[in-house]
């Protein structure tokens, strides 16, 4: 595999494989998260324990910028934490609902607390999940046999020895919607566990892959490449205030994810313009991610390999007639049939000798 340039985008259904919740699982999540109350004498109570104190400190920071105003006051987070609450049945996402509410600060920064807290309390309770207390901790991989991970790990390494992974990784871009890293976190102990190699060099070598999240990411792991000044944190790690507030600030909505003048923005799409094969997992096909994806120009033709999960037959239509647009496309292998894994066990022919 991966003798062409491949790019693999990564949908929320795609983490479901491990555990993770969907759109809908996490809306409910985050409504429980947020079912705060402003009590006598201001105290919060209900919800989560590390959102609830982290607006108390939000508050009384408000409070200390203004010398000689108004005491703390955690009312506007309470009500914006409440109005979330009360609208995640109807919400699609949490991602709609904060978009629909650009501008209100408030809003934003407790559905990014919760959106963060929420998604590491998940990472925590997946199968990829694993207490890291030694040099032989490591994912149970026998929890997640039956998954697409294994599945694109074995058609990734096939006939690959060490020396020859640093270029396979090379042809390798991954475009990843969620804001969990899971992705991240089985690569570097797949490759450690079957090569045989420390932590240091399994990282090095997945720090080569191209991997984009245009809506951020709950921080990034230890081991990876990233700006100073970014928020660092272990899967499914506990959070305090102080950190869950500088991983929040890595969260965007869609309208800051989707802004034209962003760097990561323009290197996405030249990805899809140059790429060769084009592999959609668990991806829902939304018009506003489509848009995301692309490119001023068509590029070189590609093969297209898609999940399409549960989407009907006319659907899955108007979807292959998007992604035709998305760039020259000489095989569109769409399919609502299949899972994440089994796509790779369909196709494994097909992609091993692309």
């Amino acid at each position: 595999m991966f003798k062409k340039k491949t790019l693999v985008v990564v949908g929320a259904g795609a983490s479901c494989e491990v555990d993770l919740p969907d759109g809908k699982k996490l809306t409910s999540t985050i409504a429980q998260m947020l079912n705060i109350e402003l009590g006598d004498f201001g105290k919060l109570t209900g919800g989560d324990p590390a959102v609830r104190e982290t607006l108390r400190i939000m508050a009384i920071e408000v409070a200390e910028k203004n010398p000689g105003g108004p005491p703390a006051n955690a009312r506007p987070y309470v009500d914006a934490a409440q109005m979330i609450r009360d609208a995640m049945p109807l919400a699609e996402s949490i991602d709609n609902f904060i978009d629909t509410h650009k501008g209100d600060a408030s809003i934003e920064g407790c559905g990014k607390l919760a959106i963060v807290q929420s998604i590491l309390h998940a990472e925590k309770e997946s199968h990829l999940y694993f207490e890291n207390i030694g040099l032989n901790s490591n994912i149970d991989y026998k929890d997640i046999q039956n998954t697409w991970f294994i599945e694109f790990y074995q058609l990734l390494t096939k006939n690959c020895g060490k020396e020859d992974l640093a270029k396979r990784f090379d042809s390798l871009v991954m475009i990843i919607f969620n804001y969990d890293r899971c992705v991240e976190h089985f690569l570097v102990n797949s490759i450690r566990t079957y090569y045989g190699i420390d932590a240091k060099e399994a990282a090095e070598l997945v720090n080569r892959i191209e991997i984009y999240h245009p809506y951020g990411k709950v921080g990034h792991l230890p081991w990876q490449k990233h700006k100073k000044g970014g928020g660092v944190i272990d899967f499914g790690a506990k959070t305090n205030p102080a950190i869950l507030i500088k991983l929040s600030e890595q969260i965007r909505t869609f309208t800051e994810g989707t802004d034209q003048g962003s760097s990561e923005i323009s290197a996405i799409r030249e990805h899809v313009k140059s790429s060769e094969i084009v592999i959609f997992l668990g991806f829902a096909f939304h018009a506003l991610n489509l848009k995301l994806l692309k490119p001023e120009s068509g590029g070189s033709k590609a093969m297209c390999f898609a999940t399409a999960k549960d989407i009907s037959e006319h659907d899955c239509i108007i979807i292959k007639k998007e992604l035709a647009k998305l760039k020259p496309l000489n095989v569109i292998c769409l399919r609502n049939d299949l899972s994440c894994s089994k796509l790779f066990q369909e196709y494994s022919r097909s992609l091993s000798y692309t």
